[in-house]
């Protein structure tokens, strides 16, 4: 299996030189499954954003997506093999249900719906969460659980988090640009 940290500690400064902040990377095994049962594919999930949207536009992740290849190119021709397998290398914005991988996301995203997974049990002895983000202070979550109330926990604690898709999410985001979109026109019936 890949190791991760050196594939992020590879990673994340050609992220930056580009003025881009990265959120994620994953290294998972997925696609059709084989004669044996098996996922025949590997991918590299590198999910970043720009840190004035936190978005991406598709000549974003395109030049990041080479920047990354050109990146593990050179360190493959010096002898370092970050990645044994054959794989795939996806770029991408977070997207509007966006996973919660940082501190600051919990921060940047209170109010709105989040699903939690901690590694520890709060209230009640649970460890899957959903409800609202309510706040961050040092590394302590305060989250408002649908079934348990008011819960705090430590960040260090959430296995996996992400925004829940909701009417009040949708309305607290917009896309950067529209051009290229095809334009939407109502039609009034007739009564």
């Amino acid at each position: 299996m890949a190791d991760i940290a050196r594939i992020t500690e590879v990673i994340e400064p050609e992220v930056k030189a580009l003025g881009f902040e990265l959120v994620r990377v994953v290294y998972f095994r997925g696609g059709e499954i084989g004669p044996l049962g098996e996922a025949d594919e590997y991918t590299l999930q590198i999910m970043a954003e720009r840190p004035e949207t936190g978005q991406l536009v598709l000549d974003d992740c395109a030049a990041l997506s080479h920047r990354i290849s050109d990146r593990i190119d050179e360190l493959e021709a010096a002898g370092e093999m970050l990645i044994d397998d054959a794989y795939r290398l996806e770029v991408s914005s977070p997207g509007i249900d966006r996973p919660l991988t940082r501190a600051k996301d919990f921060a940047d995203w209170i109010g709105h719906e989040a699903k939690v997974q901690l590694a520890v049990p709060v209230a009640d002895n649970r460890k899957a969460l959903q409800g609202d983000l309510v706040g961050i202070e040092g590394d302590v979550i305060a989250f408002d659980d649908r079934k348990s109330g008011r819960v705090s926990f430590a960040f260090a604690d959430v296995q996996s988090a992400k925004l829940v898709l909701t009417d009040r999410l949708i309305a607290a985001t917009r896309p950067l640009e529209t051009e290229g979109a095809e334009e939407i026109f109502e039609e009034q019936e007739d009564s």
